[in-house]
């Protein structure tokens, strides 16, 4: 008895990895194996970046919240310690929000944080 391939199956599967592959650049849009191992390659660098991204904006927020606190004459570290000592429990995101684009209220936040 000749054996039985599932061309079906395969073929859906090589369809559906090609489809996600386009856009990308030469072979690796249309060649099997160059695109296949281009999009699990894609895969992995899509898992490390989402752990990435998280640091990357902890560390655009320290930023913004320590040039916001040197316009009020405060290092970053000095006001955190500050806002902890004074028992104000707010997250680097909204601080540093608050340093951007309503700066009256992060220096109230300073304010309360120097005494």
């Amino acid at each position: 008895m000749p054996r039985s391939v599932n061309h079906v199956a395969s073929r859906a599967k090589r369809k559906r990895i090609l489809k996600l592959t386009r856009g990308y650049f030469g072979a690796r849009r249309n060649v099997w194996t160059v695109a296949k191992n281009t999009w699990e390659k894609g895969l992995t660098y899509a898992f490390r970046d989402r752990r990435n991204k998280k640091r990357n904006f902890r560390a655009l927020w320290i930023q913004r919240i320590n040039a916001g606190a040197r316009l009020e004459g405060l290092s970053y570290s000095r006001l955190m310690g500050g806002l902890k000592d004074a028992g104000i429990e707010i997250n680097r995101k909204v601080l540093a929000d608050l340093a951007m684009n309503n700066p009256d209220a992060f220096k109230a936040i300073v304010a309360k944080a120097k005494k």
